[in-house]
């Protein structure tokens, strides 16, 4: 059977894909697996969903709240949050789960399904696989008192924002901020957050109705931000994604800083402050070599993951690390969160900032990224990457020709059907050049 979950949750086109009948299932298999585990343990199980604003997380999120009260579990509905509100929130509320519905990035009609277990933590594979092989099987139902019950909660933003206020090192005056919501979950909370903070703050993109949650606008889509912030006159710009997991930077000058360069900023920050633990940064392999030379530059060590923020925790868990993330911008700040939070990376590098009066163009130029380039090739079998060996050859090749100036780095996508093909090399040409040969490779050899 093919794994339903990618890296981060089971995600798909709703209605399809993913229908409210599979969004009900997998939350009945879900509480009978954390169940079983241990999870709920002597008292009665509590949950907390939330959503982004999708139009199709109304009924997505309707069906995961019944599966889970037929379960037998009691579920808070918090509406519409941040992926990282709903980990937060099941800290707070002492919840045994938490399910957020949401395609993160992805475009409108997709939409998603991401589970965390007790204390706000993503599952490991291994009980992932055993709520999908739970899926469907005959179970016996809960009657009268032991059906759980469903309780709306509109608490959840004040607790979410008071948090988020309550890990600022300093307070944000004297910084003029734009904010592009992506027209997703961190439309009201983020501005909120940084107002209260005392920035100035410029808002895009932050309509509620769900329809154009990250159409041209976004982490992904960065060009009206890069343009706002130079209209306002800002310090700084900050781009969410839909579920507000991921933080992406403009400078002053309308210039992108991307994930690497904002862990860069806080990981120095971090070690000078001495609460760098063991001196440690843990990023994924899509992180570009000039990351781990600023790093070496600053005495910080780096430990690298696969791709995903889940597996970035699991090794800052593992290693006992409270600094990681992803190029992409999904930023964990252990010490504050338990998974990426775009609206608390955002804060802490504007703070940053403030503290020491310096801009964001000179903090991220730490980092002197070489050229990279990412292309996605559609309609490719990604099971068959592995065992390709003209692909193999291929990247063989090319990595001997890039010697010690760039690296090669093929995967398949957890969360798109794609193939990723990322090539670095000394200079822009050659990055495009090779990543190009090997994305025709690619798609010769593994076209469905």
């Amino acid at each position: 059977m093919t794994r339903l979950f990618g890296t981060d949750g089971v995600r798909g086109l709703a209605n399809r894909d993913l229908t409210a009948e599979l969004a009900l299932d997998l939350a009945v298999a879900a509480a009978h697996v954390l169940g079983e585990v241990g999870a709920f343990a002597g008292h009665r199980p509590k949950a907390v969903v939330g959503r982004d604003p999708r139009p199709s997380g109304e009924f997505l999120e309707a069906a995961v709240v019944a599966g889970l009260a037929s379960a037998g579990v009691d579920v808070i509905r918090v509406g519409i949050l941040p992926t990282p509100a709903v980990a937060h929130l099941c800290v707070a509320y002492g919840a045994d789960l938490g399910v957020m519905l949401s395609a993160s990035h992805n475009a409108m009609p997709d939409n998603g399904i991401k589970f965390f277990g007790k204390g706000g933590h993503k599952l490991d594979d291994a009980v992932e696989d055993a709520i999908q092989t739970r899926i469907g099987e005959p179970w016996a139902r809960p009657l009268g008192h032991d059906i759980g019950r469903v309780t709306d909660d509109v608490t959840g933003e004040d607790a979410y924002v008071a948090h988020l206020l309550s890990t600022l090192p300093n307070r944000l005056e004297g910084v003029r901020v734009v904010l592009d919501c992506a027209n997703g979950a961190a439309s009201v909370v983020s501005p909120r957050a940084f107002r209260e903070a005392g920035a100035e703050v410029i808002v895009l993109a932050d309509a509620m109705d769900g329809w154009a949650i990250n159409d041209n606008c976004g982490s992904t889509h960065p060009e009206a931000l890069q343009a706002a912030v130079l209209e306002h006159g800002a310090h700084v710009g900050i781009a969410h994604d839909g579920d507000a997991d991921r933080c992406l930077a403009v400078d002053a000058n309308g210039t992108l800083v991307d994930g690497d360069q904002i862990m860069a900023v806080l990981a120095i920050a971090m070690s000078e402050a001495g609460t760098l633990v063991d001196n440690t940064l843990v990023a994924t392999v899509m992180s570009n070599l000039g990351l781990k030379l600023a790093l070496r530059e600053a005495g910080v060590t780096f430990v690298e993951t696969g791709v995903g923020d889940r597996y970035v925790l699991e090794s800052m868990k593992a290693g006992g690390y409270n600094l990681g993330g992803e190029q992409s911008g999904h930023v964990v700040m252990l010490d504050h969160a338990t998974t990426g939070d775009g609206a608390l990376t955002g804060m802490h590098l504007v703070a940053r900032m403030a503290a020491t009066g310096r801009t964001l163009a000179d903090l991220a130029s730490a980092v002197t990224r070489l050229p990279q380039v990412l292309i996605n090739v559609p309609g490719v079998d990604k099971v068959g990457l592995a065992t390709s060996t003209y692909v193999a050859a291929a990247v063989a090749q090319a990595e001997a020709d890039l010697g010690e100036t760039g690296r090669v780095l093929l995967r398949p996508s957890g969360t798109e059907p794609v193939i990723r093909v990322m090539v670095e090399a000394a200079t822009a040409e050659q990055s495009q050049q090779v990543a190009e040969q090997l994305a025709v490779v690619v798609k010769r050899e593994l076209a469905l």
